[in-house]
């Protein structure tokens, strides 16, 4: 009979045909799911606690919230915070509802990216979760003692989830293959150099390599190639070898990376992870912020060039773009690695923060208060003030500048302590240099 009239059934894509059906099946996480471990003791027990699974793109999130439905024999609501409200929130609680009351089953609701709803949206959950019409199990790729509120983390355990490790991900590529087989392709075999690009590549995700396996085979089984060398890979897939992760905890871990191998003055490895995420499609201009950033707090005025050549190179990568542009990003990366490190102006800056925060508010000095009007000057406001240029050496040697009480009590607070680095060792001199003064001024003034 002609098929003309029958359905056309869509195919599954590769990493939809092997999501995992039981929990045995599931590769990787094995510090929740192996013997006796936190996960697999809630599945065996079948009392499931309303949860955050946390981890990067790719692990096994939507998988094992599935898994716990099937599990409990529960109703599955998964809704997505980018494409959801309050109005999507409110039905799946009146489904839920339904449920209950019609089939006597609960609900397990999903929320894949839960740090995308704000605090109002995610607080619309709380009464559900405590009445326990809703088991509730949230889905980030983002910290959630940052992105998800203390009253919903304090209801949910929070599970991690690890990126996969490249024996978990290599097991993935056989089942890939066998999977391509049992759907009549020819069996392809692949060189150990190219494996191990494409677990690489992969960087821990099962979805990036199911997905770039099954493009991958499918281009192979078309071009009629049976093994894959390197240079087919090179020739048919190389622009999808390239890495892209702009957010999550990754990027961050990544810019933590770079900003610590600048600190410790290594301008190789600083290079490394500069280019790591300009090659992965960061944004240049951010990275050029955290730069700056990076001059300010770990440099200072050990070599106040650094900020200057930061801004300039910022500046140049608006006015040529790429790559010109990073080539200066680049060069500011290493000025700063090799620059003479102190974060003595950044430890000052926060402990004078903090101090003013808790100290009381003290009145300006009378020397020091500005006297535009007759009556001010009559109170004595600027009185005895010493303009410092018409002193010796322009320092007014003995005057006090802090407010009279932490003075006259020897309560003087000393915030930036610079370093015998670079510039600072300059600054350190002058600084003991003046102090010299201030002594022989008082003891001038206790022989008077």
């Amino acid at each position: 009979m002609n098929n003309l009239f029958q359905a056309n059934i869509p195919v599954a894509p590769l990493a939809e045909q092997l999501r995992p059906k039981t929990i045995d099946e599931v590769v990787g996480q094995m510090h929740l799911l192996g013997p006796n471990k936190p996960l697999r003791l809630a599945f065996q027990s079948g009392r499931l606690p309303s949860m955050i699974l946390w981890g990067p793109p790719g692990v096994g999130k939507t998988t094992l919230a599935r898994l716990i439905a099937n599990t409990a024999d529960a109703e599955f609501i998964p809704i997505s915070a980018v494409l959801s409200g309050i109005k999507d929130i409110r039905e799946a609680v009146e489904r839920a509802e339904l449920t209950l009351q019609q089939h006597g089953r609960k609900t397990i609701l999903f929320v894949d990216e839960v740090h995308r709803f704000n605090k109002g949206q995610q607080d619309a959950f709380l009464p559900f979760v405590e009445s326990g019409l809703i088991t509730f199990i949230g889905a980030t790729t983002e910290n959630p003692s940052f992105e998800v509120n203390s009253a919903l983390l304090s209801r949910a355990q929070v599970f991690v989830l690890q990126a996969l490790k490249e024996p978990e991900l290599n097991q993935l590529l056989e089942r890939a293959n066998a999977q391509f087989l049992k759907q009549g392709a020819p069996n392809i075999t692949i060189d150990d150099a190219v494996r191990e690009q494409i677990l690489a590549y992969a960087d821990g995700d099962a979805r990036r390599l199911l997905n770039f396996a099954e493009s991958l085979f499918n281009t192979a089984t078309s071009a009629g190639i049976t093994h894959i060398d390197e240079a087919f890979l090179q020739t048919t897939m190389a622009e999808k070898l390239r890495r892209f992760d702009k957010g999550g905890e990754a990027f961050y871990d990544q810019i933590s990376a770079l900003h610590k191998s600048v600190r410790g003055s290594n301008p190789d490895a600083a290079l490394y992870w500069f280019l790591r995420m300009i090659d992965g499609g960061a944004d240049p201009l951010y990275l050029g912020r955290r730069i700056v950033r990076m001059a300010i707090e770990d440099i200072g005025l050990a070599d106040p060039r650094a900020q200057g050549v930061c801004i300039e190179a910022c500046q140049i990568y608006e006015r040529l773009g790429s790559p010109e542009g990073e080539l200066a990003l680049s060069n500011a990366v290493i000025y700063l690695a090799v620059a003479p490190k102190s974060n003595a102006s950044y430890m000052a800056y926060n402990q004078a923060k903090a101090f003013v925060a808790q100290d009381k508010s003290r009145p300006v000095p009378l020397h020091l208060r500005n006297a535009p009007t007759k009556l001010m000057k009559a109170l004595d406001y600027g009185k005895e003030y010493r303009y410092a240029h018409n002193e010796p050496e322009a320092y007014a040697a003995g005057v006090h500048y802090f407010p009279d009480e932490l003075h006259d009590n020897n309560a003087v607070p000393q915030f930036y302590m610079p370093t015998p680095r670079g510039l600072e060792g300059k600054i350190t001199e002058k600084l003991q240099h003046l102090k010299a003064l201030d002594q022989q001024h008082l003891n001038s003034k206790a022989k008077k």
